[in-house]
Parts: structure tokens; sequence; C-alpha cells
């Protein structure tokens, strides 16, 4: 068994990542520190199952958890309650529309044991040099009067998407913004979404605890495959969220 290293990797400008099999067991997942956000070392840690997750005051963490939560894009489960409450729902859902709106959204939406976010002001502006470039992607959901009720973005590599935050402005926004994305990959030939760290409400919603061997193992392959860059908002459409109900 590989030996893990008492303390993160420090990464320099040029430094690559270390294997993502290296993370700390304690604290779970810290992999490295150091290095910054742009698009570059961004898409590199994504490829290799790696994230940044870290607070004000904080350097950049880049993190890699064991075990990792993962969605199967043809397994997110809505409750029966929930199912039929969104055939009368006159919502729909989009990609890629007000990806700006989505963004801060997620990062004003309080958490539970959390003082402040931890999407930060440099954190939102390395997603938006992401969206720009076709990459980081959000999914919003908007009621009948076109007011966004909830969304959630993360980031494409290929075949892969990684799943960072989402937000619920009325109950169920997000719920239905993880369920029509699920839905569009698994059409797409998508298998999988990252859910990156445990909650209950993941779990109840469908999201599995996969070992980080067998997680990396699929992201080798879905990251190297090809992916659909560029702007979503075509491809992904328009989509009812009662057509989720069935």
């Amino acid at each position: 068994m590989m030996a893990h290293p008492r303390f993160p990797r420090i990464l320099g400008p040029d430094d690559p990542f270390p294997p993502a099999t290296e993370a700390l067991r304690e604290p779970d997942g810290l992999l490295a520190i150091g290095a910054d956000l742009s698009p570059e070392r961004l898409l590199q840690a994504y490829a290799q199952g790696i994230f940044p997750w870290y607070s004000d005051g904080q350097p950049i963490l880049w993190w890699s958890p064991d075990p990792r939560m993962v969605f199967r894009t043809d397994a997110v489960h809505l409750s029966s309650r929930f199912r039929r409450q969104l055939r009368r729902c006159d919502w729909r859902v989009q990609a890629d529309t007000p990806f700006d709106a989505v963004l801060a959204a997620c990062a004003a939406t309080p958490r539970p044991g959390q003082d402040g976010t931890w999407i930060l002001q440099e954190m939102q502006a390395a997603y938006r040099r992401l969206h720009r470039l076709g990459h980081a992607h959000s999914v919003e959901v908007f009621d009948g009067d076109g007011r966004l009720v909830g969304g959630l973005y993360g980031v494409a590599v290929g075949r892969m998407f990684y799943g960072e935050s989402m937000f619920s402005a009325c109950s169920g926004g997000s719920k239905v913004a993880l369920a029509a994305l699920a839905s569009r990959l698994h059409g797409w030939g998508w298998p999988l979404l990252d859910a990156q760290v445990e909650n209950p409400h993941l779990v109840s919603l469908g999201a599995e605890r996969w070992e980080r061997t067998r997680f990396l193992a699929a992201v080798r392959e879905l990251a190297a495959s090809p992916g659909l860059a560029g702007s979503w908002t075509a491809a992904f459409g328009v989509l009812q969220a009662s057509d989720l109900a069935a």
C-alpha cells in the first residue's frame, strides 16, 4: 500500500500535481497547497480528480477525498411526493444563460456549519474565465414568470462533469437543476456526475460513495473522451420540469 505523506505538497507556479492517491487521510483528501486558479491549472486538476476548496485568508487548497460522492446520471432520485409536485409545475430548465447569476447565487447561499462562503471573489473570477472558454457551465431553473428559482454550476472535461455548487431560491429548485442536468448528460452518453464530498442531501438524491481508486479510474477514461466544449445553451435546449416527473 502506498504510504501517505504527513504534509500536503507545496506547489510552485509550474509544479505538476502529485498523484491524487497521495492525498492526506486527515484532513481527508487534502493533496496540495498553492499554485493558482488559471484555466490551465483548473482543467489539469479536474482531469485528475482534484478540485480547489478553501476559505478566505487561506492559501489555495487542492483536494481529492476518499470516498468520493458520485451520481450515476441515470440514477438521480426524486421522491414520489416531489414528482407529483412537478407534474403541476410550470418551471423550465436551461443551460448557460445567466451563468454569472447562478454563480453569485451559489456564493450567497448560506450553508449549514459554514461561516461565509468558500466561493470567494477570486474563485468566482476563475470560474467566469472557464465559462467564457466553454469549460464551466450553469444549469438554471426559471419559474413561469421568468424568475431564477434554482441552479447549479460545474466544470466539464471530456465526458465528465464535476459539480461545484447549487442553490435554491424556491424549495426544490436545486433538485430540479440536478435532475435536469443528469437527464441531459445521460442522453449525451455521459455516465457520471461528480458531487465531491458527502452530505445527507446528496445521499437522499442518490449520490453514491465511491472509493477514490474507482473514481480516478473512471475519470481517466471519461476526461480523455471527446466532450462538448463551448456554450451548452443550444445543445441543452429547454426542459420542462414536469418532464422530470416521469
